[in-house]
Protein backbone atom coordinates (compact mmCIF):
# COMPACT_ATOMS: atom_id res chain seq x y z
CA UNK A 1 0.00 0.00 0.00
CA UNK A 2 1.27 3.47 -0.91
CA UNK A 3 0.80 6.30 1.58
CA UNK A 4 -0.18 9.85 0.80
CA UNK A 5 2.31 12.36 -0.56
CA UNK A 6 4.37 14.12 2.06
CA UNK A 7 5.77 16.96 -0.06
CA UNK A 8 2.47 18.79 -0.61
CA UNK A 9 2.22 22.55 -0.04
CA UNK A 10 1.31 23.95 3.36
CA UNK A 11 -1.54 26.47 3.43
CA UNK A 12 0.96 29.32 3.83
CA UNK A 13 3.03 28.07 0.87
CA UNK A 14 -0.09 27.64 -1.26
CA UNK A 15 -1.55 31.08 -0.60
CA UNK A 16 1.81 32.85 -0.89
CA UNK A 17 2.43 31.03 -4.19
CA UNK A 18 -0.95 32.28 -5.46
CA UNK A 19 0.00 35.81 -4.39
CA UNK A 20 3.36 35.58 -6.17
CA UNK A 21 1.76 34.08 -9.29
CA UNK A 22 -0.79 36.92 -9.32
CA UNK A 23 2.07 39.41 -9.29
CA UNK A 24 3.19 38.05 -12.65
CA UNK A 25 0.10 39.74 -14.17
CA UNK A 26 1.52 43.16 -13.26
CA UNK A 27 2.84 45.26 -16.13
CA UNK A 28 5.00 47.36 -13.81
CA UNK A 29 8.55 47.11 -15.20
CA UNK A 30 10.14 47.43 -11.73
CA UNK A 31 7.94 45.88 -9.08
CA UNK A 32 5.47 43.05 -9.50
CA UNK A 33 3.43 42.51 -6.35
CA UNK A 34 0.58 40.08 -5.85
CA UNK A 35 -1.83 39.47 -2.99
CA UNK A 36 -4.15 36.63 -2.02
CA UNK A 37 -6.97 36.77 0.55
CA UNK A 38 -7.96 33.50 2.22
CA UNK A 39 -10.98 33.17 4.49
CA UNK A 40 -10.98 31.24 7.80
CA UNK A 41 -12.04 28.08 5.92
CA UNK A 42 -8.88 28.29 3.74
CA UNK A 43 -10.79 29.29 0.63
CA UNK A 44 -9.34 31.92 -1.68
CA UNK A 45 -11.79 34.81 -1.79
CA UNK A 46 -9.69 37.47 -3.52
CA UNK A 47 -6.53 37.98 -5.54
CA UNK A 48 -4.89 41.08 -6.95
CA UNK A 49 -1.74 42.60 -8.37
CA UNK A 50 -0.38 46.11 -8.76
CA UNK A 51 -1.58 47.98 -11.82
CA UNK A 52 -3.56 50.91 -13.13
CA UNK A 53 -7.33 51.22 -12.58
CA UNK A 54 -9.73 49.80 -15.15
CA UNK A 55 -10.00 52.02 -18.19
CA UNK A 56 -6.59 53.65 -17.61
CA UNK A 57 -4.24 52.57 -20.38
CA UNK A 58 -0.95 50.93 -19.39
CA UNK A 59 0.50 52.51 -22.53
CA UNK A 60 -0.57 56.09 -21.78
CA UNK A 61 0.17 56.51 -18.07
CA UNK A 62 3.76 56.61 -16.83
CA UNK A 63 5.65 53.70 -15.25
CA UNK A 64 8.55 55.89 -14.10
CA UNK A 65 9.71 55.81 -10.48
CA UNK A 66 11.37 59.24 -10.52
CA UNK A 67 10.36 62.67 -11.79
CA UNK A 68 7.58 65.07 -10.92
CA UNK A 69 4.76 63.32 -9.08
CA UNK A 70 2.28 63.31 -11.98
CA UNK A 71 4.96 61.93 -14.30
CA UNK A 72 5.53 58.86 -12.10
CA UNK A 73 3.44 55.74 -11.56
CA UNK A 74 2.69 56.53 -7.91
CA UNK A 75 -0.49 58.63 -8.20
CA UNK A 76 -2.04 56.08 -10.57
CA UNK A 77 -1.14 52.54 -9.47
CA UNK A 78 -3.55 50.48 -7.38
CA UNK A 79 -1.61 48.18 -5.07
CA UNK A 80 -2.09 44.42 -4.99
CA UNK A 81 -3.71 44.45 -1.54
CA UNK A 82 -6.32 47.00 -2.57
CA UNK A 83 -7.09 45.04 -5.74
CA UNK A 84 -7.34 41.75 -3.82
CA UNK A 85 -9.93 43.30 -1.49
CA UNK A 86 -11.82 44.99 -4.33
CA UNK A 87 -11.74 41.78 -6.40
CA UNK A 88 -13.04 39.71 -3.50
CA UNK A 89 -15.99 37.43 -4.24
CA UNK A 90 -17.51 38.35 -0.87
CA UNK A 91 -18.07 41.54 1.06
CA UNK A 92 -17.42 39.66 4.30
CA UNK A 93 -13.68 39.44 4.87
CA UNK A 94 -13.99 39.19 8.65
CA UNK A 95 -11.29 36.92 10.01
CA UNK A 96 -9.55 36.48 6.65
CA UNK A 97 -5.79 36.48 6.08
CA UNK A 98 -3.96 38.36 3.35
CA UNK A 99 -0.78 37.01 1.79
CA UNK A 100 1.38 39.59 0.04
CA UNK A 101 4.84 39.76 -1.48
CA UNK A 102 5.72 43.11 0.16
CA UNK A 103 4.69 44.49 3.54
CA UNK A 104 1.63 46.71 2.91
CA UNK A 105 1.90 50.49 2.69
CA UNK A 106 -0.10 52.68 5.07
CA UNK A 107 -2.92 53.23 2.55
CA UNK A 108 -3.41 49.51 1.92
CA UNK A 109 -3.15 48.85 5.65
CA UNK A 110 -6.14 51.13 6.22
CA UNK A 111 -8.14 49.06 3.72
CA UNK A 112 -6.99 45.79 5.31
CA UNK A 113 -8.03 46.95 8.78
CA UNK A 114 -11.35 48.41 7.66
CA UNK A 115 -12.50 45.29 5.78
CA UNK A 116 -11.90 42.98 8.74
CA UNK A 117 -8.82 41.05 7.64
CA UNK A 118 -7.25 39.67 10.81
CA UNK A 119 -3.72 38.67 9.77
CA UNK A 120 -1.06 39.76 7.27
CA UNK A 121 1.51 37.30 5.99
CA UNK A 122 4.24 38.95 3.93
CA UNK A 123 7.34 37.73 2.14
CA UNK A 124 9.55 40.83 2.09
CA UNK A 125 9.84 43.86 4.34
CA UNK A 126 12.41 45.69 2.22
CA UNK A 127 10.76 49.07 2.82
CA UNK A 128 10.63 48.65 6.62
CA UNK A 129 12.53 51.89 7.18
CA UNK A 130 10.02 54.03 5.26
CA UNK A 131 7.46 56.18 7.03
CA UNK A 132 4.70 54.39 5.10
CA UNK A 133 5.56 50.97 6.52
CA UNK A 134 6.25 52.41 9.97
CA UNK A 135 2.76 53.95 9.92
CA UNK A 136 1.33 50.59 8.81
CA UNK A 137 2.89 48.81 11.76
CA UNK A 138 1.68 51.47 14.20
CA UNK A 139 -1.90 51.07 12.94
CA UNK A 140 -1.73 47.26 12.92
CA UNK A 141 -0.32 47.14 16.44
CA UNK A 142 -3.02 49.48 17.74
CA UNK A 143 -5.73 47.52 15.93
CA UNK A 144 -4.21 44.30 17.34
CA UNK A 145 -3.85 42.75 13.90
CA UNK A 146 -0.90 40.37 13.75
CA UNK A 147 1.57 40.33 10.90
CA UNK A 148 4.33 37.85 10.26
CA UNK A 149 6.98 37.26 7.72
CA UNK A 150 6.69 34.06 5.71
CA UNK A 151 9.79 31.88 5.59
CA UNK A 152 9.25 29.07 3.08
CA UNK A 153 10.56 25.57 3.64
CA UNK A 154 11.37 25.28 -0.06
CA UNK A 155 13.22 27.63 -2.37
CA UNK A 156 10.87 27.36 -5.32
CA UNK A 157 7.79 25.74 -6.79
CA UNK A 158 7.90 24.64 -10.41
CA UNK A 159 4.75 25.01 -12.51
CA UNK A 160 4.51 23.15 -15.80
CA UNK A 161 1.73 23.69 -18.31
CA UNK A 162 2.37 20.26 -19.79
CA UNK A 163 3.50 17.18 -17.79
Amino acid sequence: MVGKRTDYLSWDEYFMAVALLSGHRSKDPNTQVGACVANPQNKIVGVGYNGFPWGCSDDELPWEREGTYLETKYPYVCHAELNAVLNSITADLQGARIYVALFPCNECTKVIIQCGIKEIIYLSDKYKDTDSVRASKIMLDRARIPYRQFFPDRESILLRFFP
